[in-house]
Formats: structure tokens, sequence, C-alpha cells
């Protein structure tokens, strides 16, 4: 492998805290009942809109709803996604040898273009990554695999040289329609059934076990 192209919420990062607590303030906001932390690793990772859907009431969900509740989420998230979110224990060393062995690093996220700018900007050091994509308007999302298609591209090797890594069913569905191995982590947000049912190629305990892949 020559390029790493990581998934963000649940991945590099653990964001589930304010996560929940963002769409929960939304949702006192609106006089909605507020979701419990232990489902909402069930609602991250199809982007912000299906997170709102999820949590908003069955009866609460018509497009318009969903539309002022999303912008909503997204203000209170603003304000608060760094309160409780790190990076998860071994990731900073992980990237900083992958990066002296000379390989490609990219994050590519289903969460929204400038919060994982953001985020990104703020967790990790200024030119750990060679490449970071959001979601977008003018591409689909995960699992689509516009976004790694391009991001391949632009650094330059060919899919076969590149491996996606992720805590979901959908990060795992993403590498495969790309042609990139698909590399699962056991601590993110998602379980290991879910992985292996999507394609997980390869599975990690830990973030330095990502160095195995690199040799």
């Amino acid at each position: 492998m020559k390029a790493f192209i990581f998934d963000l919420d649940g991945t590099l990062i653990d964001s589930l805290d304010d996560l929940a607590n963002a769409v929960n303030l939304m949702l006192a906001q609106h006089g909605y009942p507020q979701q419990p932390r232990e489902v909402f690793p069930q609602y991250i990772g199809d982007g912000v809109m299906k997170l709102v859907e999820r949590a908003l009431p069955e009866s609460a969900r018509n497009a318009e709803n969903i539309k002022t509740c999303t912008a909503d989420y997204q203000m209170h998230y603003g304000n608060t996604w760094n309160q409780k979110t790190k990076p998860y224990d071994g990731m900073m060393a992980t990237l900083d040898e992958l990066r002296a062995r000379g390989m490609k690093l990219a994050v590519l996220s289903n969460k929204p273009h400038k919060f994982t700018l953001l985020c990104c900007a703020h967790f990790f050091p200024e030119g750990t990554f060679d490449m970071v994509l959001g979601q977008r308007a003018s591409v689909p999302r995960k699992p689509d695999p516009a976004g790694a298609l391009e991001m391949a591209e632009t650094l330059g090797f060919p899919v076969t040289e590149c491996c996606y890594i992720g805590d979901s069913g959908i990060d795992m569905e993403t590498a495969t329609r790309a042609g990139m191995l698909a590399v699962g982590v056991r601590w993110g947000f998602r379980d290991e059934e879910e992985l292996r049912a999507n394609g997980a190629q390869v599975l990690v305990s830990s973030p330095l076990e990502l160095l195995e892949i690199g040799k």
C-alpha cells in the first residue's frame, strides 16, 4: 500500500459524545425526546441529514423538518464539536510513522466538509494529511466510491495501492466498490460482524496494527 485513506468519526477520532450532545441539544430545542448515547453508533455514518432523521421521532421525519433540524444541529455542533472529542490512543504515533515511511495519508468522510476540515486541522498537526474531503453537495456520499476514486487520482496512485480504513459497513462497501483494500477497525462505532458482512479484507484492533499493512 502507498496511500492510506481514513474515515474520520469512529476511525481517527472518538467523537461520539460531542455528536450525541449536539443532536440532543437540537432535540431539546424543538421539544423532542432526547436520545440515549448508546443509540448513536447506529445513527452515525450516513451523513448529517440521516443522523438527524434517525434521531427525530418518526412523526417528525418530514423533509422540511429534517432540513430545519439539520441546520439547528449543525449550529449546536459548531459550538460544541471539540468538548470531548479526541484522537484514538495510538493514532498520532501511527500516522507519524506512516508518513515517515513515505506513505500518503488522506481523510474521506460523510461528515460535512467544513467540519471535516475543522476536525482534521484541530486534532492533527499541520501537514499530517495530503488531502481531506468531507461530504460535498457535488459528490455522492459514501458508499458511492466517487470520493475515494477522486482521492486516488489526486494522490497519483492506482486503487490497488490504496487502502480505505473505516469503522462501518459503509466504509467497507466504499473500499470494495472503489477497488481498494478494505480495512476495518474494531475500536469504532460499529461491530466486527458488520465490517465482515460488508467486505472487510483486513481487521485491526489497534492503530499500530496499521503499520503492518504499510510494510
